[in-house]
């Protein structure tokens, strides 16, 4: 594959060439350029390049994390230097999403600092990664900096503590972009679980969402005795229990947001007579939710659902407070890659693995859905199509699979991963079977190692739709009293 990228990811302009062979490709989108040998043929450039200069990005965060990435870049006169740009931004998108931060800070290469700086501002073809990793989430202003890898600071990372309480009478929620999830423990033992149909994404009302979720809660305690701990999930960014962003809400206009939806989960607790109340982005509690089905950590999690959420249990089993947004991390570096329609970017991971990716999949299989039908509606059909033999079916579920193979091997060169759990209803079925057969091919043809290091799973039927609410309800750990429930 001969592919052709910007030489400014900001502008349409010239396009230097890096040849990629990969060895199997997906049969409705036979154009995938995997980043992760997109990757592998850069190294292999800079490698051969003797003035090849050292590289780092550091993202600096307001909670005293400090991640450092260092790699190496091809030198300024090399003849593909244009190269370097997209190498650059590509990463950062990527540390971005995975990790966060509001400053970042650029060593070894001033002239990637300007061009990052310009691309990641409020003008620029990243205004949208600017805005959330700044004031949305951080609270502060986005900047990008040169810096000497001297006034680089030391790398701090951290993780917490969390999860595996399922002591006493528990409520865990999932909150998903066509569904709630709520599910009642005693225990540990599931007593009660149930979805209910929503549609948060459009809706302006914060009462829709913060009544929404408090009838889930009720539906649970009915069938408990008392209520000691409520754990929640959801998608999107949460710190603290605070919503700092997510699709989810949308809708909500941002001053009614700031006055009713950032702090919605401290309402709440409130209605519930002040009970220990965790809430945490979805994709941790996928990977704690494999963590604790396995008995084994360095969990890479993965949610195929209305978006893609992921989340990740470190080796000594731990939630990170990385944000873990891969829905929005690149993944396929076609310069005319599926767009993503909230960020505006090329190549993330939503437009895959996700009910999007179906639904963009199908139209490129030959299904004619009407333009009105839901994408939820989209899969279901889909999946039928699947049960009945339809060969158009099993073309969508293979293109998924063989894309995800990539992606994993791309996930393995920032996550330190024994375990990867795949759920969601996109991989329900069978072709969720086919999903991980072909993603499992990929890795054996192209990358052996990680064939044999890496363990894809997943869970039965119930556990893939509810094992996330049950999860989230081991979130908080009890206080030496359970709590008398008010609701």
């Amino acid at each position: 594959m001969n592919s052709r990228l910007p030489s400014d990811p900001a502008t349409l302009g010239s396009y230097p060439a890096l040849t990629v062979y990969p060895k199997m490709r997906p049969p409705l989108d036979p154009e995938f350029m995997p980043a992760a040998l997109w990757h592998r043929a850069y190294a292999a450039l800079v490698a051969q390049d003797a003035g090849a200069r050292p590289f780092a990005l550091v993202l600096v965060r307001t909670d005293g994390a400090v991640f450092r990435h260092d790699s190496r870049v091809l030198s300024a006169g090399h003849p593909a230097a244009a190269l370097t740009l997209i190498y650059a931004e590509r990463l950062l998108k990527f540390l971005l999403w995975m990790k966060g931060g509001p400053q970042v800070l650029v060593a070894g290469a001033d002239d990637m600092a300007a061009a990052l700086a310009k691309i990641y501002s409020p003008t620029g073809a990243r205004a949208f990664d600017d805005a959330f990793m700044g004031a949305k989430i951080f609270g502060r202003r986005f900047s990008v900096e040169a810096a000497s890898f001297e006034a680089l600071p030391a790398a701090v990372e951290t993780s917490v503590a969390m999860g595996r309480h399922l002591e006493g009478c528990r409520i865990g929620f999932d909150l998903g972009g066509s569904d709630r999830k709520a599910a009642a423990l005693i225990d540990g033992k599931i007593v009660y679980s149930e979805e209910i149909a929503w549609d948060p994404y459009f809706q302006a009302d914060p009462r829709y969402h913060i009544e929404g979720v408090h009838d889930s809660l009720l539906r649970a305690a009915a069938h408990l005795p008392r209520v000691d701990a409520i754990g929640g999930s959801a998608a999107g960014v949460y710190v603290n229990n605070e919503v700092r962003a997510a699709s989810l809400f949308r809708g909500v206009p941002a001053d009614a947001f700031e006055t009713h939806i950032r702090r919605m989960f401290f309402t709440l607790q409130a209605r519930w007579g002040g009970v220990p109340f965790e809430v945490v982005n979805d994709g941790e509690v996928t990977a704690l939710a494999g963590a604790m089905s396995m008995n084994d950590n360095a969990v890479l999690g993965v949610a195929m659902g209305t978006s893609l959420a992921a989340g990740y249990v470190t080796p000594a089993g731990n939630i990170t407070s990385w944000l873990n947004e891969l829905a929005f991390a690149p993944i396929d570096y076609r310069p005319d890659a599926p767009r993503d329609e909230w960020s505006g970017d090329n190549g993330c991971g939503a437009q895959y693995f996700s009910q999007q990716g179906v639904g963009r999949l199908a139209k490129l299989a030959g299904f004619a859905f009407p333009p009105t039908l839901p994408l939820p509606e989209q899969l279901l059909e889909v999946q039928r199509a699947m049960q009945a033999g339809d060969a158009r079916a099993r073309a969508i579920y293979e293109s998924i699979g063989i894309c995800f193979g990539y992606a994993i091997a791309h996930y393995a060169d920032f996550y330190a991963v024994r375990n990867l759990l795949v759920l969601g209803r996109v991989t329900s079925g069978e072709g969720g079977e086919i999903i991980l057969e072909r993603a499992m091919a990929v890795l054996r043809a192209e990358f052996p190692a990680l064939a044999e290091s890496i363990q894809l799973r997943t869970l039965d039927e119930h556990n893939k739709r509810h094992g996330q609410a049950t999860a989230a309800a081991s979130l908080p750990a009890l206080r030496a009293l359970p709590a008398t429930n008010v609701t």
